[in-house]
């Protein structure tokens, strides 16, 4: 009962979240929190850093899947300091490979890419949960089960995934064709679900002067998916059902991933499959190899209680906060808008 409270909470507080960001996200408004005065010019007004919704959403993102990712693992008996060694160490490879592989692929210096981050991590994470265990159990005399280590990092990618298509929204990237371009089935069926954009500084009005048109809401559907996949994932993961609550996730978030760029209109690359797509197609059947590498030992099932415990504690809440505002400042500051700023007194109210 406590599991599916604990879904049900989650489930309830992300409809209402999504419901708001669906609508008012595409809009001019939604795309900039403030601009910082860095440097004055010589008219006297200053030169503006862009702090963007799209770093709040993406910090926000992170935050929800570590947490996520520690709930589950605190669950399953991990201790903190395996947990935090793990995602220190996987962020720390993720995080530079998002920009690596993005300029590489779209030849452009101010870019990134989720899609590059995850296969990078989903190639890394059971190597490195394999250190981690080794590390531990020779060292510190510290078990754990790998395969739940494994699994609540899937998890935790399907959530933070699915939160972060909010940053695009409100940024106006990965954004889908104009309804008019999509297959008839999508037309036919999902001509209800789409985004029109406003503001000169999106990206899809400055990259493919799409402002002001129907554009399939591609972003809206991975989230859902992806959230949907992460929700199940959790149940099926604090039932015990490591292995599934993987494959689950790997084979939405990945599977999706490969379908949904043929829907898109932002720029991927020249191929007519994109490099992502075909990072993605060989997470899968890497993916299911995994559970190979951990065979299922058994135990103690997950305690729900004991991993919102973990949470709670005041180690874990600074080192939530820090990756936040890691991740906020890394994605917020804007490279490619600009600003400019003057300043006056009211002279009615001296």
């Amino acid at each position: 009962m406590t599991n599916w409270l604990f879904v049900s909470t989650l489930t309830l507080i992300l409809a209402m979240v999504y419901g708001w960001a669906f609508k008012v996200l595409p809009g001019e408004r939604w795309q900039i929190i403030c601009a910082i005065p860095v440097k004055k010019r010589a008219d006297g007004s200053w030169q503006g850093l862009n702090l963007t919704y799209y770093g709040l959403f993406n910090a926000m993102a992170l935050g929800a899947a570590v947490a996520l990712v520690l709930v589950l693992t605190g669950a399953s008996g991990v201790a903190p300091g395996v947990f935090a060694a793990v995602m220190a160490t996987l962020l720390g490879c993720c995080l530079p490979a998002s920009r690596i592989i993005a300029r590489w692929v779209e030849k452009k210096p101010h870019t990134l890419s989720v899609g590059a981050a995850s296969f990078v991590g989903i190639v890394a994470a059971p190597w490195l949960v394999l250190l981690m265990e080794t590390i531990a159990g020779r060292w510190m005399a510290v078990r754990f089960e790998s395969m739940a280590v494994v699994a609540a990092l899937m998890v935790g990618y399907a959530l933070g995934e699915g939160i972060g298509r909010l940053a695009c929204i409100s940024y106006g990237c990965c954004y889908g064709k104009p309804i008019a371009a999509t297959p008839p089935l999508v037309k036919r069926y999902l001509s209800w679900a789409t985004f029109t954009y406003s503001g000169g500084t999106k990206k899809i009005a400055y990259a493919h002067q799409l402002e002001g048109q129907p554009i399939f809401a591609v972003q809206a559907i991975t989230a859902v998916l992806y959230t949907a996949s992460a929700l199940a994932g959790s149940l099926l993961f604090l039932h015990g059902r490591y292995a599934w609550a993987f494959f689950l996730c790997l084979l939405v978030t990945q599977g999706w991933r490969f379908l949904s760029e043929f829907l898109r209109a932002d720029y991927r690359g020249d191929r007519k499959i994109s490099v992502y797509q075909i990072m993605s197609l060989i997470t899968i059947p890497y993916g299911l190899m995994i559970p190979l590498l951990f065979p299922f030992v058994g135990g103690q099932p997950p305690d729900l209680l004991s991993g919102l415990r973990q949470l709670w504690s005041p180690a874990m809440l600074l080192f939530l906060q820090v990756l936040w505002i890691i991740m906020f400042i890394k994605t917020g500051r804007s490279e490619v808008t600009g600003s400019g700023l003057t300043f006056h007194v009211n002279r009615d109210r001296i």
